[in-house]
C-alpha cells in the first residue's frame, strides 16, 4: 500500500516539504516508482505526544485491560500516537504488542511515601531511605523513565497541613544518580515551591506541574533546560480540590486556590523565561483520555503561541523523548489536518486522518 501525503508536511520548526509517501508502515520523502493507491491532503504533522498520561489508571487506582485499551484508543483517536506514561499501577507492557495502539514509554509506578499520595495510585514506601533502591527497580520496569512524587499534603500537621517535600535532599540526589546510572531519566510531580530546589540540585530531568515555582526557580529551570509539563487541565481542578479540604486544611486550600488563580500567568512566565513547556493532559485518575487538543488550547489561552504549543505536542516532544517524527524510513505515524494548527490551535481537535504504523485508524 502506497499513500501520498500532499500539502504541507511539517518535519520540524523551520522545515517543511510539499509531499511525502507512506510505503507499508514506513515514511519516505522520495517519490516511489509505483503510483500511490491513496492520497491524504492537508497539513501533515508527526503524531502528537502526550508526555503526562496514565494509561491503566482511574480515580480509584488500576483498571482492567479492557478499560486500559479504551483509554489508549481515546488517546490515539485524538491524534496522540506516542505516550510518555507518567506512572501507572497497572502492568501495561502488553500494549507493546498491539500495532493499533499508541507507542507507550512507561515510567513504572509513581514512587511516594505511605499516606503521602493518592491511595492505590503509586508504590508507597515506608521510609525515605528506600527511595534509591525503589528507583533502581522501577528503572528496570520502565522504558527509560522513573516518576517521583516530590511533594504532597502532610495531613499529620493537622490544621497546618500543607504541601511538603517527601524526600531529604541527600536521598533525592542519590536516587536520581541511581536512575541515571541505570540509563533512565527522572521526572517529578511537584506542586509546591519547597520541593523544587532540591529536585534541581539532584539533577532531575523533568518537572510535572511545577505550579509553585518562584521567579527565581523559573530562572533556574530555564538555565538548566529542564522541561515542565504544564497540565493545565489538572490545575484547573485546584479550586475544587481546595474546597474539598478547606475545613480541615485551610493552609493547603489557600495555597491551591492561589496556584489556580495564577495558572495562566505561571505557564506564560515559564515560556517567556525560555523553559520548554510540554503538553500533557494528566489523563487517568480524574481526567478523561483523549483531550490533548483541550490541553493545547489552554496553553494558548495562557499566552504561549500556537506554533510553540503544536511543536511541543509533536516534533519537539518526539525529539526530547528520542522518537523520530517525519523522516526517511521512520515509522509512518502522522496526523492530517484540514487547517494549520500552528495558526489556529483549534484545528487539533478535528484531525482529518490519523495514521499509525502506516494504517489509517481514523
Amino acid at each position: 500500500m502506497i499513500t501520498h501525503l500532499r500539502g504541507t508536511v511539517v518535519l520540524g520548526d523551520d522545515h517543511e516539504v510539499g509531499e511525502a509517501w507512506i510505503i507499508g508502515d514506513r515514511l519516505t520523502l522520495e517519490q516511489p516508482v509505483e503510483p500511490a493507491e491513496a492520497v491524504l491532503e492537508g497539513w501533515v504533522l508527526p503524531g502528537l505526544v502526550d508526555v503526562h498520561c496514565h494509561i491503566g489508571l482511574a480515580s480509584d487506582g488500576a483498571v482492567d485491560r479492557a478499560t486500559a485499551e479504551e483509554q489508549a484508543r481515546a488517546d490515539r483517536d485524538s491524534g496522540v500516537l506516542l505516550v510518555r506514561d507518567a506512572g501507572s499501577p497497572a502492568d501495561t507492557r502488553w500494549v507493546d504488542g498491539r500495532a493499533d495502539l499508541p507507542r507507550l514509554l512507561r515510567a513504572g509506578h509513581h514512587l511516594a511515601l505511605t499516606k503521602r499520595y493518592l491511595r492505590h495510585y503509586g508504590r508507597e514506601l515506608t521510609d525515605p531511605s528506600q527511595l534509591p533502591q525503589a528507583v533502581r527497580e522501577e528503572a528496570a520496569r520502565g522504558d527509560g523513565w522513573v516518576k517521583l512524587v516530590a511533594d504532597w499534603i502532610d495531613r499529620d500537621l493537622g490544621a497546618d497541613g500543607d504541601l511538603r517535600p517527601l524526600w531529604p535532599a541527600d536521598v533525592l540526589a542519590e536516587a536520581v544518580a541511581v536512575a541515571h546510572a541505570a540509563g533512565a531519566r527522572v521526572t517529578a510531580h511537584t506542586f509546591s515551591h519547597e520541593a523544587i530546589d532540591d529536585l534541581l540540585d539532584a539533577g532531575v530531568d523533568g518537572l510535572e506541574h511545577a505550579t509553585g515555582a518562584t521567579p527565581e526557580q523559573i530562572s533556574r529551570i530555564a538555565a538548566a533546560g529542564i522541561p515542565v509539563t504544564a497540565t493545565l487541565l489538572q490545575v484547573a481542578q485546584f479550586d475544587a480540590i481546595a474546597a474539598q479540604g478547606e475545613a480541615r486544611y485551610p493552609r493547603f486550600a489557600a495555597r491551591m486556590r492561589a496556584m489556580h488563580a495564577r495558572r495562566y500567568d505561571h505557564v506564560r512566565d515559564l515560556h517567556d523565561a525560555g523553559v520548554p513547556v510540554l503538553v500533557g493532559t494528566d489523563a487517568g485518575g480524574t481526567i478523561a483520555h483523549g483531550h490533548v487538543a483541550d490541553e493545547a488550547a489552554e496553553m494558548v489561552r495562557a499566552g504561549i503561541p500556537a506554533h510553540d504549543v503544536v511543536a511541543a505536542a509533536s516534533w519537539r516532544a518526539r525529539a526530547w523523548l528520542g522518537v523520530p517524527g517525519i523522516a526517511e524510513g521512520e515509522s509512518a505515524d502522522v496526523i492530517v489536518y484540514a487547517a494549520d494548527p500552528r495558526v489556529d490551535v483549534a484545528a487539533l481537535a478535528a484531525p482529518r486522518a490519523v495514521v499509525l504504523r502506516g494504517v489509517r485508524v481514523r
